[in-house]
């Protein structure tokens, strides 16, 4: 497999395991997301996988054009850190050109190459302003197109939409869309999850070091993602709230009301259940979004029986 493998990997600090026991890919072509609460140990996972710090025990290889390498090397690399680095004083044109010679790119192929990526992203007219003359967002284009300038082969973007309004988030996903689209190997970690549920082919999610589930964003759905029923009434629907299919209920007016049904209840066998005479003048069934999966795990309602049972149904051969 083209790509990132990552097989095992541990890092402790002070006798506490930040990262324990982790694995996963992520394929040439294809977006994959890795996601988790504050803490959950995603920072260091991503500076292991950059070689900026060592695992303790476990593997990282990296898969170019049939060779493996141990690590992923850096001259293949190209990374958007949450963090932003770019220097405040330098013009932006210099410090595209700077950062891209560090990559082996020529001087005329990293003028032309900026001068495009300046272009698409709106930004010709800033080509020699000063990074701190820019707004948040434009320094956040101009640090995207650092990332990228020297077409790496993989690339890691931590937080990429940060300080972006909706339409240069539009333009961010359709540039990350191209990136895979041509191959790259793209890991990507947000706390955007509409985005990420858009974006992602696959993703792996961590709390306290742990995984906690890995698949499609479909699969994930499936596997933490109960079904909840949205409800327009009359009167109140005592019958359907105190239902043994029902596990919570919370009403938003006198009207509406939003059911969660319980593990494993398809929107078939709950909506089997209503009676005919009943008042309901609109429902709606849908699955939990990622965004609720997410806060669910960070709340502690993950299940790692649950996701080890998947791995062993075969979750891995449906990343394909």
């Amino acid at each position: 497999m083209a790509g990132l493998e990552v097989a095992a990997i541990r890092k402790t600090y002070s006798s506490k395991a930040v990262v324990d026991d982790i694995t996963f890919q992520a394929e040439a072509g294809k977006i994959t997301g890795i996601l988790g609460p504050n803490g959950a140990g995603k920072t260091t996972t991503i500076r292991m996988i950059m070689g900026i710090t060592a695992p303790d025990s476990g593997k990282i290889w990296f898969t170019s054009n049939g060779k493996r390498y141990a690590g992923v090397p850096r001259s293949l690399v190209g990374y958007l850190p949450e963090e932003r680095g770019l220097y405040k004083e330098a013009r932006v044109m210099e410090i595209l050109q700077f950062l891209a010679g560090l990559k082996d790119i020529s001087a005329a192929d990293a003028k032309t190459s900026a001068i495009d990526w300046l272009a698409k992203f709106g930004l010709s007219d800033y080509a020699n302003s000063k990074i701190e003359q820019l707004s948040k967002g434009m320094a956040q284009k101009v640090q995207f197109i650092a990332s990228v300038i020297h077409q790496p082969e993989f690339i890691v973007l931590d937080e990429p939409f940060s300080g972006l309004d909706p339409v240069s988030q539009d333009v961010f996903k359709a540039e990350i869309r191209a990136l895979a689209a041509r191959g790259t190997t793209v890991l990507l970690s947000s706390h955007q999850m509409n985005i990420v549920e858009e974006l992602c082919d696959s993703l792996f999610l961590i709390d306290k070091g742990k995984e906690v589930a890995y698949g499609s964003v479909a699969r994930i759905k499936e596997q933490y993602g109960n079904y909840r029923v949205q409800l327009v009434a009359d009167k109140a629907i005592e019958s359907l709230i105190s239902s043994t299919l029902v596990e919570s209920c919370h009403q938003h007016s006198d009207s509406r009301w939003t059911l969660g049904l319980k593990d494993r209840v398809s929107p078939s066998e709950f909506l089997s259940t209503i009676s005919k005479d009943a008042s309901i003048k609109e429902i709606n069934v849908s699955r939990l979004s990622l965004h609720d999966i997410f806060v669910k795990i960070a709340k502690g309602g993950s299940s790692n029986e649950r996701n080890m049972e998947n791995r062993q149904m075969g979750s891995y051969e449906e990343l394909a």
